[in-house]
């Protein structure tokens, strides 16, 4: 399977990353980030994108791929809902559209968030929820929303901030089936991508079941 990746400058497209380097049903992956991951290994082709909702002027470079992982993304936290949403809900589907214009055949897999609501009482909820629906509707061969809540890194990872890792030990605690690994969700993609799946937007509990199938 070739796949393309995103986000591999943070934390959630980098755990993908390293699952597709080490699952060997992934054969090619393209990595597309803002700036260089600075990878080296005969299974990745960087390209950088600075702008996303330009990918289209790349159209040589991003065609014949079965699926693509989109792991990019940011935090709400300090953003109003106008910055959110361009960045978030237009960059997204533009880059989805893109992708989409030459690989008719592709399977699309997004990471969203646990909680996710189009009517939702809180901002990032809705305009994650909005970009899931819209996304749904391209006409993707498949297309799949990953709802995950807390997620643990494979070792080796650089982009794991250290107030993450203590937030994290503590939900572990006191939440535990609410973590997922980044392993986890790389599986779960990938088996999707195969075989499908029965429901749009994967909850915690699916993604989990997904990555031991």
């Amino acid at each position: 399977m070739k796949v393309i990746v995103t986000g591999a400058t943070g934390m959630v497209g980098e755990g993908i990353l390293f699952e597709c380097l080490e699952n060997p049903k992934i054969s090619e992956i393209l990595s597309i980030s803002r700036k260089s991951y600075g990878i080296q290994n005969p299974k990745v082709r960087e390209l950088i994108v600075p702008d996303f909702t330009k990918l289209s002027d790349f159209a040589t470079d991003i065609s014949g791929y079965d699926a693509c992982f989109f792991g990019a993304g940011i935090s709400s936290v300090g953003m109003n809902e106008e910055k959110f949403t361009q960045i978030t809900y237009d960059t997204t589907l533009a880059f989805a559209k893109s992708v989409l214009s030459v690989n008719d055949s592709m399977c699309f897999c997004y990471v969203s968030g646990s909680g996710t609501d189009r009517n939702g009482r809180l901002m990032w909820q809705r305009v994650k929820g909005k970009t899931e629906d819209d996304l749904a509707n391209l006409g993707f061969r498949s297309e799949f929303n990953f709802r995950p809540g807390v997620m643990l890194p494979f070792e080796g990872q650089k982009n794991w901030k250290w107030i993450y890792k203590v937030l994290t030990k503590i939900i572990q605690l006191f939440a535990s089936k609410s973590v997922l690994t980044l392993a986890e969700v790389g599986k779960a993609m990938i088996k999707v991508s195969e075989s499908g799946y029965s429901k749009t937007n994967l909850e915690i509990s699916d993604i989990k079941k997904l990555a031991t199938a």
